[in-house]
């Protein structure tokens, strides 16, 4: 089976494959440009640019680590690596992931469109405002992410009433994905949750809607998978934790590794500040929060809104800023490694472009 471009808003990924957004750092000029110049669609994250310029930091500190929101993401840390990113890509699009949940999501959003990013993808929360930080910018495409037909149904109806527009294209993700999930505990195991049996009720409303297309996520690993979604009517996929496995992935050597020593019984849902289950990785910083015996929690980010300024930090025992930092920087003992159920298939690294390869043309 040959997969059909994907077309959003004005542009056409010529293989159907969007890279999904990880920060701190995994998705970030290397991985994002590379994934678009070999014809998928590359994501850079907006999360935690503070941290990119030589992995210095573009703002103040506090023991070394960005004071407040406006230093934890960068503005212009955040254009560098667009910048850096586009000198890979090309004319290719170049996708943004811009989480809802986050302080001064519109900001971000807004720096987005300036910088010259042409596609934004938007999940942890209903971004019904999203096209509100848009205006003036009418080609850059809108994608929110959903887990129900209802959330697409809310978004849609909110969108057409306050902005006489509709999402570009929406990202339908499933309980396998790493990182945040739009399920509780209880819910993401839940049979009719799972992506195989969402993916088509979200396509049957995305038709009500007019022509929007629907891109399939978590747990989406091999062609076949893709070729399974393409089947319930999913136009596209996303895929975040099989980029991870590649050379120009931007995540330090030791976030690889241990995604690479990682079994299946060590991949788990968590609790999160952001208020939402994490899936990640067992390691020692889970072991610790366990026992509540992990790193001190000071809130020096105040990175997402949900977490009350480190209260909800306090309730699950880390700061998520901090803990994605530390495994960005490669600190294997306080880092905090996100990861789809899947990731303990990830056997070696490879390039991006073989990697692709294997997606489209099969093992």
């Amino acid at each position: 089976m040959s997969f059909k471009p994907l077309k959003i808003g004005k542009y056409v990924i010529e293989k159907p494959i969007v890279q999904g957004g990880m920060g701190v750092g995994i998705s970030w000029d290397q991985l994002a440009g590379n994934v678009s110049k070999e014809g998928g669609l590359g994501v850079i994250s907006s999360v935690g640019t503070g941290y990119y310029l030589d992995k210095k930091f573009a703002g103040k500190l506090v023991s070394d680590r960005p004071l407040s929101e406006a230093n934890f993401y960068s503005r212009d840390g955040f254009e560098a690596i667009i910048k850096n990113a586009r000198k890979i890509s090309g004319d290719k699009p170049l996708a943004a992931n811009i989480l809802y949940a986050i302080n001064g999501y519109g900001d971000v959003v807004r720096n987005a469109c300036e910088l010259g990013i042409d596609i934004i993808i938007t999940g942890a929360g209903l971004p019904t405002n999203m096209p509100e930080f848009t205006e003036g910018y009418p080609d850059v495409a809108l994608v929110p992410i959903v887990s129900s037909p209802k959330a697409l149904k809310i978004i849609c109806k909110r969108w057409q009433k306050r902005y006489d527009r509709l999402p570009d294209a929406v990202v339908v993700e499933g309980p396998k994905s790493g990182g945040h999930q739009g399920f509780t505990y209880e819910q993401c195991k839940l049979p009719e949750n799972q992506l195989e049996m969402i993916v088509a009720p979200v396509v049957e409303e995305a038709a009500k809607w007019g022509d929007i297309p629907v891109i399939a996520a978590g747990g989406v690993w091999d062609k076949s998978d893709i070729e399974e979604m393409m089947s319930l009517g999913a136009r596209g996929v996303q895929m975040g934790t099989r980029f991870i496995g590649t050379h120009e992935c931007d995540a330090h050597e030791n976030l690889k590794k241990v995604l690479l020593n990682a079994k299946k019984d060590d991949i788990q849902l968590m609790g999160s500040p952001v208020g939402y289950p994490a899936q990640g990785v067992v390691t020692n910083l889970t072991k610790l929060v366990a026992k509540r015996e992990g790193p001190t929690i000071k809130c020096i980010s105040n990175c997402v809104a949900p977490c009350n300024r480190g209260e909800e930090a306090k309730e699950v025992g880390f700061c998520i800023a901090d803990r994605l930092s530390d495994a960005y920087l490669g600190n294997t003992e306080t880092g905090l490694f996100f990861s789809g159920t899947n990731g303990y298939k990830l056997n070696e690294i490879i390039s991006v472009k073989e990697l692709m390869n294997k997606l489209t043309e099969g093992e």
